[in-house]
């Protein structure tokens, strides 16, 4: 079982906007913003439907990023945790 670091904060991450190269605030993972309470359900499941096809095989959990400068949001694939 792999961990995001990211999500269970055993790491932060220092992502610069690709539009303004300011730095960028990690929102959360993406599936969190799907419903209520998909925050709340097994993440793994999720995975097989969140439009990522790759993201379960490669071990990836999509976050977005979030530019105050730009107002940009940014999808960043954050390499999981054995």
């Amino acid at each position: 079982m792999s961990v995001c670091p990211l999500c269970n904060l055993l790491h932060t991450a220092a992502i610069r906007c690709p539009e303004c190269g300011s730095e960028t605030e990690d929102k959360g993972k993406v599936s969190d913003f799907y419903d209520d309470y998909s925050p709340y359900m097994e993440i793994d499941g999720l995975k097989l439907e969140d439009g990522f096809p790759a993201d379960e095989r490669d071990r990836q959990c999509p976050h977005i990023f979030y530019c105050h400068s730009c107002q940009q949001e940014v999808l960043f694939f954050i390499n999981e945790w054995d």
